[in-house]
């Protein structure tokens, strides 16, 4: 395994100490899969619940300064309030998701339904958006679109990219300047036949139409199983259009398990890229985001320790002897040019991880010092009563 020199172990520790990892509002809340939503006690009933919840994620890892919201999910009547109870509690509102596939409208689309008056109801709601996150403050409009298709036939398909380039073009000509769209993608779900925007490439021209100011949004559990992701992800640094993440994990699909549980070796290979593409200096403005739902797992412990593997995965990346691999990878050495990968890769980085969080004032274990604050049984004694806010709510 790599031996840390002093050097090196103050430079890791130097750029983890600048990463941030954004937390979900909708992964504090209740949430599930098609066949069921298991309720767990002391899960957030408002929105300031849910930003006290990623408060405290911040607070034991030092790590996750911001909340992102889901709209309607996340609506109140008073965004400065809002923004206000955020920074009381030590983190700021940070990414706004607007939501277009949950009303009965939906049903054939939103932006690409062949009904300009549903076209028009969510592109209202995408500009709303935009509103919403000028009064927050935030800087990132996050935008999945589950338009699609289900059977050959059922609409035209370049139309719906019409309609959806119409659509972003509004959107993007309202946001202020400063602002990014980043453009998700998913190759399946809810659409079988047709997805509108259903892979990178896809996100990529579009945002290419639009600006500089739209980028490609990554999530990691949307691409078919098999899929090289840090291809795609080198691919987008390198033509400037990766605006950002969606960590998450998965076996099959789009599971939204904690990141690096499933596949910890693809976590350490896309944070490879991140580093070799500048991702991860300091002027980089690429937004490192989470995007899970905990079905069975508890919730906070499970967002901290997506975070603790976000942070292993990026200093093993950050451990890998660049000039050795790239003598191996010039002299044409496979196995070397893997060995160099795989030594850091094999690299005991945990006990580095928690001596940073000890140089910053926090317990090296996070986990265990969730289960000691008694916040859990703080909030499951106080939150009884009214309905928890979660997936669909």
């Amino acid at each position: 395994m790599t031996e840390i020199s002093p050097s090196r172990r103050a430079t890791v520790k130097s750029i983890l100490r600048g990463l941030r990892i954004e937390t979900p509002s909708w992964a504090y809340g209740n949430s599930g899969t098609r066949f069921k939503v298991f309720a767990q006690a002391g899960v957030p009933r408002t929105p300031q619940e849910k930003i006290d919840d990623a408060a405290k994620v911040h607070e034991l890892t030092g790590a996750a300064p911001s909340v992102a919201l889901h709209i309607p999910w996340d609506k109140v009547d008073d965004w400065a309030g809002l923004a206000a109870h955020a920074r009381d509690a030590g983190i700021e509102l940070g990414a706004i998701n607007p939501n277009v596939f949950q009303e009965d409208d939906y049903k054939l689309g939103s932006i690409c339904n062949p009904d300009p008056g549903i076209r028009r109801k969510a592109t209202d709601h995408l500009l709303e958006c935009v509103e919403i996150a000028e009064q927050t403050g935030s800087k990132i409009l996050s935008m999945w679109v589950a338009d699609g298709t289900n059977y050959p036939g059922q609409d035209d398909i370049r139309a719906r990219q019409d309609r959806l380039a119409t659509a972003l073009r509004e959107v993007y000509d309202r946001m202020p300047e400063g602002m990014r769209l980043l453009l998700e993608y998913k190759f399946f779900e809810p659409a079988f036949y047709t997805m509108d925007v259903p892979d990178w490439g896809t996100s990529y021209a579009h945002c290419a139409q639009l600006g500089p100011a739209a980028q490609v949004l990554v999530d990691t559990g949307h691409h078919a199983p098999g899929t090289n992701i840090e291809f795609i992800v080198s691919f987008l640094l390198r033509a400037g259009m990766l605006g950002g993440f969606h960590f998450n994990s998965r076996f099959y699909a789009d599971d939204d398990l904690i990141v690096g549980l499933a596949d910890p070796f693809q976590l350490f290979r896309l944070m490879y890229e991140v580093n070799r593409g500048g991702g991860l200096a300091a002027d980089s403005d690429l937004a490192f985001m989470l995007d899970q739902c905990h079905n069975i797992e508890p919730k906070i412990p499970a967002m901290i320790r997506s975070i603790t593997n976000v942070q292993e995965a990026t200093a093993k990346a950050l451990l890998v002897d660049t000039d050795a691999l790239r003598s191996a990878q010039e002299a044409g050495d496979v196995l070397g040019a893997n060995e160099v990968l795989m030594d850091a890769y094999h690299t005991d980085v945990r006990p580095l991880v928690a001596e940073l969080r000890t140089d910053m004032g926090l317990d090296p274990d996070p986990i265990a010092a969730y289960r000691r604050s008694g916040y859990q049984q703080r909030i499951e004694a106080e939150r009884v009563g009214g309905n928890a806010m979660g997936w669909g709510a």
